[in-house]
Parts: C-alpha cells; sequence; structure tokens
C-alpha cells in the first residue's frame, strides 16, 4: 500500500515481528512497537531522555545522523553497541523501508 513500509523487529526472544507502518503520520520506531504491543518501555515518551526503546539496526539501511541528545543518551545507557539506536529517533519514512532492528535488552 502507498504510504506504508515494512519492517522487521527482532524481539529479546529472537522471535521475528513482521511489521507495516505509515509513512505518513509522523511516528517513531519506538511508537510504531507499542502500537504493535511489542515491549518497548519509551519511558520518556520520544524525547531522547530514557534509552528505554533502544534498538540495535541490523539492516544496511543509510540512518539520519544520530543528534546530541541521542548519543548522550547512548553514552549513558546499558547494552550499547556501534549499531545502538534510539527507536524514538529514527522516524518512519520511505527509506527505511525492509529495515531490520532488534530490541536491546531491559535496563532495570
Amino acid at each position: 500500500m502507498e504510504n506504508e513500509i515494512k519492517l522487521t523487529i527482532i524481539d529479546r526472544e529472537g522471535n521475528n515481528h513482521e511489521l507495516t507502518a505509515p509513512t505518513d503520520m509522523n511516528l517513531n520506531l519506538m511508537e510504531v512497537c507499542k502500537l504493535y504491543e511489542l515491549p518497548v518501555k519509551g519511558e520518556c515518551g520520544g524525547m531522547a531522555m530514557c534509552a528505554t526503546c533502544q534498538v540495535y539496526v541490523e539492516s544496511d539501511h543509510v540512518l539520519p545522523a544520530q543528534s546530541d541528545a541521542e548519543l548522550d543518551m547512548l553514552d549513558q545507557a546499558f547494552f550499547v553497541k556501534s549499531n545502538s539506536r534510539l527507536g524514538c529517533q529514527l522516524h518512519i519514512q520511505p527509506a527505511l523501508d525492509g529495515l531490520i532492528a532488534r530490541l536491546a535488552p531491559e535496563q532495570d
């Protein structure tokens, strides 16, 4: 369908979830995961202030540059890898079609 992309999210148990996300609603990856009831907390509501929506991007997509706020938050987060991103900072757009991301372990 027009204005939709496909995403694959791998949960913490290793299960793949094939998601469809609209590109015309200004959603981010964290919000899409929550809509599909995946275990993403997003405690700060998408303000790049908590890292509870951290994902590991496993596909070779060219992603938007990380903001200073995202980099600062990841610098303080647990389980950070070179492919870590905050789901709240990845806005759903056509360029993300086919994106594969794995949920990072929870930070308690």
